[in-house]
């Protein structure tokens, strides 16, 4: 599946250090990351294009589609200007989220967090845990007819569990194809090429999740 490791974040850390240091580079290390994913939230919950947050905060369409993918990290001028066009403080994109458990992380019904993803008609919203404290991620897929990963096939480290519970998902894993209808699951490696696409004529719905190397 194409970006619910990104979902997460970036590859975590070494988990055997136990230095101060490297706990410290790695808080700082998700809350960076996060800036980028509470944007994204933002925008799609209060229905703004790029564009749109872009009129609004003064700030490039492209520069911010670049921050929501954590490919750029914004300049405390850009994210003033976000985070104002947002209607938040800017202490709501750099702080951790508070309230998050260590051990357990619980997600309400209706309170599931807008994933980015760089393909075109599909849908996630989380479902797991943050970055950084779990090796598992989840989401809820929505996947639209016609859509799909694309023609070159994805490699990655670590394994995805796909669970269809409603319309059909086509898989071509080390070019074997797998038809996964409603109640059906597939679960691969994510180190062996893979694609997906939805061949129906409906929307197709899952459960999709990723686990990380540790």
């Amino acid at each position: 599946m194409s970006r619910v490791p990104r979902t997460q974040g970036p590859p975590c850390l070494d988990a055997q250090s136990n230095s101060r240091s490297d706990g410290a580079a790695g808080d700082l290390e998700r809350i960076v990351d996060s800036i980028g994913l509470k944007v994204f939230s933002l925008r799609k919950r209060m229905g703004l294009s790029l564009q749109q947050l872009g009129e609004r905060s003064d700030v490039s369409a492209a520069a911010i589609h670049k921050i929501e993918q954590g490919g750029m990290v914004p300049t405390i001028t850009t994210l003033l200007k976000i985070a104002g066009a947002l209607g938040r403080p800017v202490s709501y994109f750099v702080e951790e989220d508070v309230g998050q458990d260590d051990v357990a992380t619980l997600t309400p019904a209706g309170e599931d967090r807008p994933v980015y993803t760089s393909h075109k008609g599909i849908v996630l919203n989380s479902i797991s845990g943050p970055y950084g404290r779990f090796l598992l991620a989840g989401a809820r897929a929505t996947v639209e007819p016609g859509a799909t990963s694309g023609r070159k096939p994805m490699q990655h480290p670590g394994e995805e569990l796909v669970h269809v519970t409603s319309g059909m998902l086509e898989f071509t894993v080390t070019g074997q194809s797998y038809q996964v209808g409603a109640g059906s699951t597939l679960h691969f490696r994510g180190d062996q090429p893979h694609t997906w696409r939805n061949p129906g004529t409906t929307e197709a719905h899952a459960v999709w999740m990723a686990l990380r190397p540790q």
